[in-house]
């Protein structure tokens, strides 16, 4: 349960980031009278994904130990990479995909720890 928890921030927090970010494309894409509305429509968004993802993780705080909770979040890096890749067609190294693979190595060592 815990870890659905910890999935559920990482994803809430991913969608906060994939929402800033569009935020930025639209201003920096849309005339100016579109872009001020649109913008301000993707940042409402992340700020309210992020927001829940606050919430979330106050109560995977009561679940688990931050020294369990925390590292687990480093999640984000994995599914802000792929998510970038989908959604914002942006390349990564190969050197970048090894280190996501560390990362998710460290993640499962963590998990044996449960």
């Amino acid at each position: 349960m815990s870890f659905l928890l910890v999935l559920l921030v990482c994803a809430l927090t991913c969608c906060g980031q994939l929402c800033q970010k569009q935020a930025v494309e639209c201003w920096r894409r849309l005339p100016p009278p579109a872009r001020r509305k649109k913008a301000l429509a993707w940042l409402l968004a992340g700020i309210a994904a992020m927001g829940l993802g606050l919430l979330f993780w106050l109560w995977v705080l009561r679940l688990l130990p931050l020294s369990i909770a925390y590292p687990m979040l480093s999640l984000n890096f994995v599914l802000m990479a792929l998510a970038a890749r989908w959604f914002f067609d942006e390349r990564t190294s190969r050197s970048h995909w090894l280190g996501i693979v560390s990362i998710m190595f460290g993640i499962v060592l963590l998990g044996a720890g449960l």
